[in-house]
């Protein structure tokens, strides 16, 4: 029997860049660092806060990329030589994406308290009816 893959059925036209889409988020990796919420603020708004500890704002970068949008730290050396007894705070450099819908826009990003918050918004398109005109061959 043949398995018929999500963007091959007959009645999804044009849908195989999202299956493309689906197995690129699941390849992207399961780390931890840094921990995140994904919340929705309203009907078409969406918030995503990461919890960046130690990192200003100059040690972080948010860019989008190919419906991405993709956020990096890394902190900068500061040269002086502490000796830690415990370190719990995690300082290491990280990226984390998240691959966003065509019509989901980035609308703000804030660093407040330890915590990096990125505003999305969903833009409401505007309904298209087109008449098709049909050609005699």
């Amino acid at each position: 029997m043949t398995k018929l893959s999500f963007g091959a059925h007959p009645y999804l036209l044009g849908f195989d860049q999202l299956e493309r889409l689906v197995e690129r988020t699941a390849k992207s990796g399961s780390d931890a660092y840094p921990p995140y919420n994904i919340e929705q603020s309203g009907a078409d708004e969406f918030r995503i806060t990461l919890a960046v500890a130690g990192f200003a704002e100059a040690d972080l970068a948010i860019t989008m990329e190919d419906r991405a949008l993709v956020i990096r730290g890394r902190q900068a050396e500061d040269g002086t030589e502490r000796i830690f007894l415990h370190r719990g705070i995690a300082a290491r450099a990280f990226q984390r994406s998240f691959v966003l819908a065509d019509g989901v826009e980035v609308a703000g990003a804030g660093l407040e308290n330890g915590l990096l918050h990125i505003d999305l918004k969903r833009a409401q398109p505007e309904p298209v009816v087109q008449s098709i005109p049909i050609h005699t061959r």
